[in-house]
């Protein structure tokens, strides 16, 4: 049996225990016919096929163009393959370094929008929410699965990896169940519905929506957060929103709406939305997760800011919470399978409490100009916090900090409830 014959099986083999297959065509014969010249490892194909996966998102080059160009400076086997992997590896890390820029909504496939289904669960969805760390400053945050898996297609978003069907799920018993729950009225309970799927873009489906208007009112000692990145309150409209709920909205610049968070709705949407439900005396919030580093971030960030600022008074907004991307292996693996373009994966990466994300000195950059961009009424009045960041980032951004994650969660639901106490006797 020939060399080649061997390498064949085992590129069979090993192919199969890498993302190979989600490259195009002429790109899977471009790999093998690589990895079979220099006879790569397992390791080595993984990182090749992964960077060749990256190079597609970002639309930039593809690892036909690029490969062909490295030089070998004359080395030969082991030494020549080495040095190949070696410099490929460089310029992947140097295009990712790079400061993205967005030149008008990405071309590619139009994601596949899910199939609403329906089942009866034999219990309610209610747990600490699904990327809780002891590594991170955490606010033990209760999450209740109203509905399951999203119908938005942010390119970052970790639910794509908890997921695997292109199903969104409703609980046909999910009212019943919620009003069975039984909680202890003497303890206050900070819960959301934002953690599985998005909030309010399903608007009544199901009665949703009234299965958990007729919660909070039930259990003044819930404070109930509906987060969202769309402008759904069709029915929220028409109703008397419980003092308890508060509405949320996720924004981000136009710019990454547009390329990184499809279907969602606008800006100026979302802004709007919230603006309408403030006006009916409901408290609202504001996260800013992910705040994403790119050519243009400080200046389109910065109208950002301001424009909330024009627009809402600080009495109105229960918080603004700072974030940005964070990734586990799985979500990036996913999304690196993906057929769309994206540069959510051009960006420098390190490890961060178990996860990738931005090296400490970009955070920091991106959270302080936040914090620094909102005036001292602002930061006197709303509770900021940065969701799910080392702790150690606290102290030079907001001027305190938390030193467990008790206390953290003790600060944001006083915070919460005074917030909540003020409006009601303003209304």
């Amino acid at each position: 049996m020939s060399h080649s014959q061997t390498y064949s099986e085992k590129f069979y083999r090993i192919s199969g225990q890498t993302s190979f297959q989600h490259l195009p065509a002429e790109q899977q014969l471009f790999t093998s016919a690589t990895a079979s010249l220099h006879r790569f490892t397992l390791q080595e194909l993984r990182q090749f096929v992964e960077i060749a996966l990256d190079l597609n998102r970002w639309n930039e080059t593809n690892i036909t163009e690029l490969w062909p160009n490295l030089s070998t400076n004359r080395k030969q086997g082991k030494e020549r393959k080495k040095s190949l992997l070696q410099q490929l590896t460089s310029k992947w890390l140097e295009l990712k370094s790079a400061p993205n820029r967005y030149q008008g909504p990405p071309a590619g496939p139009t994601p596949t929008k899910p199939v609403p289904v329906t089942i009866s669960r034999e219990q309610i969805g209610l747990g600490y929410c699904p990327v809780a760390s002891e590594k991170t400053r955490c606010c033990n945050l209760l999450t209740l699965d109203a509905v399951e898996n999203c119908g938005f297609d942010c390119s970052y978003c970790s639910i794509q990896s908890f997921y695997h069907d292109n199903q969104v799920i409703f609980d046909t018993s999910f009212a019943d169940k919620l009003a069975q729950l039984e909680l202890d009225p003497e303890k206050t309970y900070h819960i959301g519905t934002g953690q599985s799927s998005d909030s309010l873009m399903w608007g009544n489906n199901y009665k949703l929506l009234d299965a958990l208007i007729r919660f909070a009112d039930a259990n003044p000692n819930v404070i109930l957060e509906l987060k969202t990145k769309s402008a759904n309150i069709t029915h929220l409209s028409t109703v008397e929103i419980p003092p308890n709920i508060i509405c949320t909205w996720s924004l981000n610049t136009e710019t990454i709406i547009q390329n990184e968070e499809h279907e969602t709705a606008s800006l100026q949407r979302r802004l709007q939305a919230a603006r309408k439900i403030a006006d009916q005396g409901a408290v609202v919030g504001f996260h800013f997760h992910p705040i994403i580093h790119y050519a243009e971030w400080r200046k389109e960030y910065s109208n950002l800011y301001l424009l909330l600022q024009q627009m809402f008074e600080p009495s109105e907004v229960a918080m603004v919470s700072l974030g940005t991307l964070t990734f586990i292996k799985p979500v990036l693996k996913k999304i690196r399978e993906r057929h769309f373009n994206s540069k959510i994966l051009k960006m420098p990466m390190v490890e961060a409490a178990g996860k990738m994300s931005y090296p400490a000195e970009t955070k920091m950059e991106l959270f302080s100009h936040a914090y620094n961009s909102f005036l001292p009424q602002w930061h006197d009045q709303v509770f900021f916090y940065l969701c799910m960041e080392d702790h150690k980032m606290w102290q030079p951004i907001f001027g305190y900090h938390y030193q467990s994650n008790n206390e953290f969660e003790q600060a944001m639901k006083a915070s919460y409830l005074h917030t909540i106490e003020q409006r009601a006797r303003h209304e």
